[in-house]
């Protein structure tokens, strides 16, 4: 039996439920017995084993066992009969004293519910609708980045298909090089300072600028010494903030070649018949894919935050704390994956708590919207953003297979088009800006450019 339900605090509830100490001790005599059919202990046959020594041995296990379904039970049945529903789990308590009559047993159930989300005007939301475009010269650009994937190396000075490399036959940026080199603090020679062989390319930042400034202008053969200053915050402690003497011997230079866009570039790039007017058609449908998919997810942001602005409600700490539990599990993971050792790695929990909060508070904000404007993902959506998904892909209908064969992929293609029809809700009743962003802001590579 439960109490009425008692408010604590905006979403807190609280209840107690009462259980009779004779509905109790049946049901563990109940459930002893049928573990004393199978119970064993020593000097008797299975199945003989005296009650008293069953009830010894299994009676506090299975008495918590029943008290947790009983509880368990009445707990549901009354959140139910008051049209409650429950965020996370409850938390159960013994109560004692007053008001507990001797021939039973009671517990505190303290909880929270579902908020009530009210969401505001949204003809009054302004939203940024992100557009972009892809030109020649984005095209022309990826093309040079896909050639720089394909670069190959000839050794300076010697002659080949490719030419010699030209008439300076010395370290230049873009050119990779084989060095051996030595490094001393106050004249002493340091773990990690010394290499044979050392091969790197020059002006892809791999080493400390000071380095390759130095290596620049050597020939083959050709020695340097030179003073190098550690960052403070260098990942060598026995090293950060101090200064060095190095000294590098150059002994091999190669220069690059990049290939020629030709048919053959084309056919590398899976154009089987090497035209380069369908290797430009298929890059641009590429990029413009991407584009698509990042603009959506631009448009997307400036939505939800939108919505959070909009709508009122407060948030179950019951649910921000699972999913901080999830994010720190996830990121254990992935931590894990890139192989690190995470065994001894403290994960604060604090570090999620915004980032869980907004998830929450977005979940319920979604949920509320798709609710009161029937916006549920329909079979023939679902279909359709997996079959978007597949074009990508050499084999359609094996990406078709994959989501439609594990319920959990497909769960997650149906959220994708859930939170697709709520941005398409929103677009269509908020004050909408068109929000131009370059392609290379847009794709995050202005570095490459």
């Amino acid at each position: 039996m439960a109490t009425a339900v008692e408010t604590l605090e905006k979403l807190e509830r609280r209840m107690t439920i009462t259980l009779p100490l004779a509905d109790v001790r049946a049901e563990v005599e109940k459930r002893l017995k049928v573990r004393a059919r199978t119970a064993k202990a020593p000097g008797f046959r299975p199945g003989k084993v005296p009650m008293k020594m069953v009830a010894a041995q299994y009676g506090f296990q299975v008495e918590t066992e029943v008290l947790n379904d009983k509880v368990g039970r009445a707990f549901n049945d009354a959140a139910t009969e008051n049209n409650l529903r429950v965020a996370g789990l409850p938390k159960i308590e013994p109560k004692s004293g007053e008001g507990v009559a001797e021939d039973s047993v009671a517990f505190d159930a303290t909880f929270e519910v579902y908020p009530e989300v009210k969401i505001g005007d949204l003809s009054q939301v302004e939203v940024e609708k992100v557009v972009s475009e892809v030109t020649d010269a984005e095209i022309d650009k990826t093309i040079d980045i896909l050639r720089k994937q394909r670069v190959h190396y000839h050794v300076k000075g010697e002659q080949g298909a490719h030419g010699d490399g030209g008439a300076d036959q010395s370290a230049q940026n873009g050119d990779r090089v084989t060095i051996d080199f030595v490094g001393k603090i106050d004249g002493v020679e340091f773990a990690g300072g010394k290499a044979e062989d050392f091969t790197y390319v020059l002006g892809e930042g791999r080493m400390l600028p000071e380095f390759e400034a130095a290596t620049i202008g050597l020939k083959v053969g050709e020695s340097k010494t030179f003073p190098l200053t550690f960052p403070a915050d260098y990942h060598g402690k026995d090293v950060a903030g101090k200064t060095a003497e190095f000294t590098i011997t150059v002994k091999r230079i190669e220069w690059a070649h990049m290939p020629e866009v030709d048919s053959d570039f084309a056919k590398s790039l899976g154009i089987e018949d090497g035209d380069l007017a369908k290797m430009r058609e298929d890059i641009k449908a590429n990029l413009e894919r991407e584009v698509k998919n990042r603009a959506k997810a631009g448009t997307k942001d400036s939505v939800m935050n939108a919505l959070i602005k909009v709508a009122e409600l407060d948030v179950p700490n019951a649910l921000v704390q699972q999913d901080v539990e999830r994010l720190v599990q996830m990121t254990r993971e992935d931590m894990a994956q890139r192989g690190m050792n995470v065994k001894d790695m403290p994960f604060p929990p604090e570090l999620f708590t915004a980032q869980a909060e907004r998830r929450v508070r977005l979940g319920l904000i979604l949920a509320e919207v798709v609710k009161e404007n029937k916006l549920d993902a329909t079979p023939e959506q679902v279909k359709a953003q997996i079959e978007d998904f597949a074009q990508s892909y050499e084999d359609p209908q094996q990406v078709l297979k994959y989501y439609y064969s594990d319920r959990r992929r497909l769960a997650e293609v149906e959220a994708l088009v859930l939170e697709e029809n709520v941005v398409n809700y929103v677009l269509g009743k908020a004050k909408v800006t068109d929000k131009a962003v370059s392609f290379d802001e847009l794709m995050g590579n202005n570095a490459q450019a």
